[in-house]
């Protein structure tokens, strides 16, 4: 695997997922526009969908917080080169802040000097998957402030179960009110430990809208969260509205049997995401969006 193909797939990911919505949220987002009843909740609505149109119009990121920079990384158990990735990716981030360009938003916490370039110690932060074959997928979630700092974690008594999980999770929307810009997507997830069950809810953001559960009693659990958070009236903008999420996905681990990990990730409406596979002859498939070279 060379380093200047990661690179440069790197950077085009990080420009796709800043200023082009997927469809799939985008389709979410223009059906919750059909949906909302409330006046304030449909402008809000018409608003976000306005944005996007112009972020894509004038090439322009479609939110001002660009975020921290998340890769998530598939790597062929028979991929040669993978020493140099992890290096490549720091590169591409270091460009695409100048480039395209990107809030500078890595702040080193001993200091509180800012890098300048959204790089620094773990970021951008790179989740490893090692799986079957010889090529490389990429995909790049960059993550805001508003959504990311309304994360919850709880250690649940087993004993509750299913319950307590609800709660949670609707104690989590409420709690975090407008501040994570809904309409949001929520990722669930519980098992594991502590760190099992946030990754996993953080991951769960990365599923497409229109992708529905595989497993028939998680997607049963999607469709009672997502009723149960919309029944909260937060609304768009936290302006009031029956869309408060545009969807919930859920996940989990086997867990112990006197521990019950609990975790909730927020995304905004703004699901930035964009995904390529790279194969071993260095051809480039893009996943999420129109390849930009």
């Amino acid at each position: 695997m060379k380093a200047a193909v990661v690179e440069r797939v790197a950077f085009n990911l990080l420009k796709q997922a800043v200023i082009y919505l997927p469809n799939d949220v985008k389709e979410a987002l223009r059906k919750a526009y059909m949906e909302e009843t409330s006046e304030a909740g449909k402008t809000q609505l018409g608003v976000i969908l306005e944005n996007v149109e112009l972020a894509e119009k004038h090439q322009v990121p479609v939110c001002q917080d660009t975020g921290i920079i998340i890769f998530y990384v598939k790597a062929g158990a028979n991929l040669r080169g993978l020493s140099v990735i992890e290096a490549a990716l720091v590169k591409a981030t270091r460009r695409a802040t100048r480039e395209i360009p990107l809030r500078p938003n890595a702040v080193d916490p001993l200091n509180n000097k800012n890098s300048g370039d959204n790089t620094g110690r773990f970021m951008p932060y790179v989740n490893w998957d090692i799986v079957a074959g010889d090529s490389l997928e990429l995909t790049v979630m960059p993550k805001g402030a508003g959504s990311e700092n309304v994360s919850a974690v709880s250690m649940l008594l087993p004993g509750e179960g299913f319950k307590a999980l609800k709660k949670f999770a609707v104690d989590a929307v409420i709690k975090a009110g407008a501040q994570p810009c809904p309409p949001t997507i929520l990722g669930v997830a519980f098992g594991g430990g502590a760190d099992v069950a946030m990754k996993l809810a953080k991951k769960a953001l990365l599923r497409p809208l229109n992708e529905p559960n595989s497993n028939s009693e998680l997607a049963r659990l999607e469709k009672e969260l997502l009723e149960a958070v919309n029944m909260t009236g937060i609304g768009p903008m936290g302006l009031s509205g029956k869309i408060t999420a545009l969807r919930v996905h859920v996940d989990y681990a086997f867990r112990h049997t006197a521990s019950f990990p609990a975790a909730v990730a927020f995304n905004c409406w703004a699901a930035r995401k964009a995904s390529a596979r790279i194969y071993s002859d260095g051809t480039v498939e893009y996943l999420t969006h129109k390849a930009e070279g």
